[in-house]
This record gives structure tokens, C-alpha cells and sequence, in this order.
């Protein structure tokens, strides 16, 4: 009887422990909306005769971090045929023969694991590792982000290339104008907390 009472005070007090633990445990997991009206998506490509600027708009965005178990889940959604470069003509182009954001309206980015630790406060740098889907097609990819963790949620920036030709995409070039084969993609963005279970993150 001695052993039986024990046993059911052992199993009642795991149980209590795991209680207790739980809201620690689920406040490790980080889930974080992208602000749009603080998300600025912007490209350069180089050319032979000047090197052309350019945005695009962020559709919507939501990411969870899990530090635990470094995984990641999310989306960061583009509007396509948001590009502006400042030349209504080359926007034209780029979204009829480049991008065909008729066909392929978003580019997104699935994030499914990460790599590096995020702190209570202050500076971090993380590798992001996911699926980025442009013209219809799946590349895997890695994005560093450099990041800075307030009270008030997160500012990130992030750099990457796209080698847009080897992808399978239409290579802009011309006889009088020659340009580069990658663009260079920068992201800043500030991501405040959001409820986890109301945003989108597919597994």
C-alpha cells in the first residue's frame, strides 16, 4: 500500500511539474507577423550601362521560431507584379517576359528550419533555411538575417542573390545592353508578436 501511495504521489507530481512547465515551454516557441507598413523589399541588378534599383511589395508575412528544435514554419509572401524600377516600360517587360507574374503572381518563401540561437534582447545573426518558389518553381535556399530583438518585437535585415538565369528565367539581355545574370534581393523589415495560432504556418 506504502509503494502504491508513493507511486501515485510520484505520478501526481510529474504531472504538476509538466503543468507548471508548460507555459515556459510554449513561450520559447517565437511567433511573429511581418509589419507591411515597415517591410521593404528592394533589388539591384547590374548592367553594362547603368545598375538598375528597384522594390517590390510584401503581400503578407508570418514566421514561428522554434529555439528548441530549430524548426521554423511560416510565409513570407511577394506581389509579383509589384516591381517598380522607376521605368514604366522596364516594368512592363520584367512582368510580361521575366517574372510572367500573369502566370506566377507571388514569390514565397517557406522557411522550415534555422540555425543560431535568439537571445532575450540585443544583436543576432540567424541562417534560415527553406524553400523559395519563383515562376513556379522550387529552390531550396538559406537566408542570413542580421536582426536586432527589442520588447516590441524584431528588426531584420536580409541580403541574398538570385541567380534568376539559372533558374530557368528569361535572361534579359540586349544587343546594346548587357546585364548581370543575379539580383541582388534586401529585406528590412520590423516583426511584432502574433498569435500563433491565428496565423498562417503550414507544416
Amino acid at each position: 500500500m506504502a509503494r502504491s501511495r508513493s507511486k501515485i504521489f510520484s505520478n501526481l507530481s510529474i504531472l504538476l511539474l509538466g503543468i507548471a512547465l508548460s507555459p515556459t515551454l510554449r513561450a520559447q516557441q517565437l511567433a511573429l507577423g511581418f509589419d507591411l507598413n515597415h517591410t521593404h523589399v528592394e533589388f539591384t541588378l547590374g548592367g553594362t550601362v547603368h545598375t538598375v534599383h528597384g522594390t517590390f511589395a510584401l503581400k503578407h508575412g508570418s514566421i514561428r521560431l522554434d529555439p528548441a528544435t530549430h524548426e521554423a514554419a511560416g510565409k513570407i509572401v511577394v506581389d509579383a507584379a509589384s516591381g517598380n524600377s522607376g521605368s514604366e516600360a522596364r516594368d512592363r517587360r520584367m512582368n510580361r517576359e521575366i517574372l510572367e507574374s500573369d502566370r506566377y503572381p507571388e514569390i514565397v518563401f517557406t522557411p522550415d528550419r534555422f540555425e543560431g540561437q535568439i537571445p532575450a534582447g540585443g544583436d543576432f545573426q540567424l541562417n534560415v533555411h527553406g524553400i523559395f518558389r519563383l515562376h513556379g518553381a522550387d529552390h531550396e535556399m538559406v537566408l542570413p538575417v542580421e536582426a536586432k530583438r527589442g520588447p516590441d518585437g524584431i528588426t531584420a535585415a536580409i541580403q541574398f542573390s538570385i541567380p534568376y538565369v539559372s533558374w530557368g528565367l528569361k535572361n534579359p539581355n540586349t544587343f546594346f545592353l548587357r546585364v548581370s545574370d543575379q539580383v541582388e534581393i534586401t529585406i528590412h523589415t520590423v516583426a511584432a508578436p502574433a498569435d500563433a495560432a491565428a496565423a498562417d504556418y503550414p507544416r
